[in-house]
């Protein structure tokens, strides 16, 4: 026996499951949705629109959050700092555009130095964003515009690029004087940066071996995960929060 106050109408549960009348109806039938006749309107038990609300995959075209709304970032940037200093390698999470989600956790002075120019800022923006177009899921090393090593891992949320978790900053072999000499100057004159600074900041940049990269990777990737499953629990609690709304404002509307 239910009592009308925990019943909905067939509008109030097709605006809540985000369904046309026909898929009510065979949802009926097939025993997925329960309701009952009153009068010669069908009516259904909230709670069972609340159970299924709580498992239903909500479309992604109406879930898709700004991720510096969704990402913990005050829960992942202190994990960031740790796996950095511990892979001692530089780091930061970014959007799938490149844009910098967090600060960046042990930087080298080298990369600071660029990072600290607009010019510099969007160039480094622009090599985190080509990462993102990789077409390999596991992380890759490529060169950036600055002559140095970087790799990103994916974080998803509902099966989408979500953000990158970016980590570099070192040389995989000294380099050439020569070749390195022009570099410093080209950056130099591109960022209009003291040259000689900038190549004293050169030499504090590590070498890392092919060894070291293939253990930095699944580093990178476990760090990754671990920020992709604290952002998928945070987008769920949203989305239910959410849908608590809704069911309170209809009951503020019966």
């Amino acid at each position: 026996m239910y009592v009308v106050e925990d019943l909905l109408t067939t509008k109030q549960v097709l605006d809540l499951l985000k369904v046309d009348r026909t898929t009510i109806y065979r949802m009926i039938n097939d025993g997925r949705l329960k309701a009952v006749k009153v009068g010669n309107h069908w009516r259904f038990p909230r709670k069972n629109i609340q159970d299924l609300i709580a498992v239903q995959d909500v479309p992604k075209s109406q879930t898709k959050m700004q991720m510096k709304s969704i990402l913990p970032i005050h829960c992942i940037a202190p994990i960031q700092d740790v796996f950095a200093e511990i892979a001692d390698v530089g780091s930061v999470t970014t959007s799938p555009e490149g844009e910098p989600l967090t600060h960046i956790s042990n930087s080298c002075r080298f990369c600071d130095m660029i990072f600290s120019m607009d010019k510099g800022r969007q160039d480094c923006i622009d090599c985190w964003k080509k990462l993102a177009e990789q077409s390999s899921v596991r992380p890759q090393f490529v060169t950036c515009h600055a002559g140095l090593q970087y790799a990103r891992a994916r974080i998803e949320l509902d099966g989408e690029l979500a953000a990158m978790l970016i980590a570099g900053q070192f040389y995989t072999s000294q380099p050439d004087p020569v070749e390195e000499k022009e570099r410093i100057h080209r950056l130099a004159g591109r960022y209009h940066l003291d040259e000689k600074a900038l190549t004293a900041a050169a030499k504090e940049i590590q070498v890392i071996g092919e060894k070291r990269q293939k253990q930095i990777a699944p580093w990178l990737e476990k760090v990754a995960q671990t920020f992709e499953q604290v952002t998928r629990e945070r987008a769920e609690f949203s989305r239910r929060l959410k849908k608590i709304a809704d069911l309170s404002k209809i009951d503020a509307e019966d």
